[in-house]
């Protein structure tokens, strides 16, 4: 894609393919589930010719990243390893880099700048706000008592059952069904009946996104299957267990904040009140300078609403250079 640079970086004992484009200060763009390097196109184009480096890697598990086999490799301590070891290899001249995430990225980012904000200059994150953890509390259970055995994290969790499903969808159907899926209320995923509908129904799909784009997307799934991704869900309830000694810690680099008003992150019980009331968001993370709500923007929001997220990123991002 335009001058869109590939390369292998051996990183954290695995291979880790990145995309990149540009000079100057670096970004790092870390995509969602099911996404790859590629959900972030329109911004490593936009990015560069506005004088940054823009790289985004496919996270281990995705695209022509090493698929692990092991559930427990795929840690929060993994992710954030991966990423301080590809910055280490990719970044020797600049001890403090740009950071975009969006989805799982977004809470990988938000761990990065918990772990390691010695590495962060400022973040622009994306439709998941901070979640504060504990743990005596396993967030899996929660969404189980909020939603019931059907909401999807809940049914990612028994290994090779969601994968039997997906399989039984078929990949460019099931692709087609998540990045067009635009309820805001919570995504479920029944036996028989996943998205609420018949499978046999037709999917329409948006107008930011191509056949040419989904058939990408395809082409890397079929290669690697779900598995990886879905097991960052399998680790959310350690997750919190390994981040015991952080509990209570705030977020401190300079952050941005955007989410679409019918993401379905934004209706979850209780996130409105925690991103908008005090003694929320904005204690957790002390400097929060904005929080951008989009209307009627969907889950996939940098895909969807390009450039005004571009500009968003630049904007906010210039303060710091």
């Amino acid at each position: 894609m335009e001058g869109i640079e590939h390369r292998t970086v051996n990183v954290n004992g695995i291979n880790m393919h990145v995309a990149e484009k540009g000079k100057g200060p670096l970004i790092l763009f870390i995509h969602g589930f099911p996404e790859l390097w590629y959900s972030w196109r329109h911004q490593i184009l936009a990015l560069a010719s506005l004088g940054y480096r823009a790289v985004a890697p496919d996270l281990r598990g995705y695209g022509d990243t090493d698929v692990p086999d092991s559930i427990g490799s795929y840690t929060c301590f993994h992710l954030v390893g991966d990423l301080i070891a590809l910055l280490d290899a990719i970044a020797v001249d600049q001890e403090k880099v740009f950071v975009v995430g969006h989805d799982w990225g977004a809470i990988i980012a938000w761990y990065l700048c918990l772990l390691r904000p010695d590495r962060v200059k400022a973040l622009v994150n994306l439709s998941v706000p901070y979640l504060r953890f504990d743990p005596t509390k396993k967030p899996v259970d929660a969404w189980r008592a909020a939603y019931g055995n059907d909401y999807y994290i809940c049914r990612f969790q028994e290994p090779r059952e969601i994968e039997a499903d997906f399989a039984q969808i078929g990949t460019e159907k099931l692709m087609k069904e998540l990045l067009a899926f635009r309820v805001p209320g919570p995504l479920l995923f029944p036996k028989g009946k996943p998205f609420g509908h018949p499978p046999e129904s037709p999917v329409v799909l948006p107008s930011w996104l191509s056949e040419e784009d989904v058939k990408y997307y395809i082409g890397k799934f079929e290669q690697t299957g779900f598995t990886g991704g879905v097991n960052y869900y399998r680790n959310l309830n350690l997750n919190c267990e390994l981040l015991a000694p952080w509990v209570g810690s705030q977020i401190k680099v300079p952050v941005k904040f955007l989410i679409g008003d019918q993401d379905l992150v934004y209706h979850m019980p209780g996130m409105k009140d925690y991103i908008h009331n005090e003694g929320g968001f904005k204690k957790d993370v002390p400097l929060l300078e904005e929080v951008v709500v989009m209307e009627g923007v969907a889950h996939f929001i940098n895909q969807e609403k390009a450039d005004e997220i571009n500009n968003h990123i630049f904007n906010f991002f210039q303060k710091f250079v």
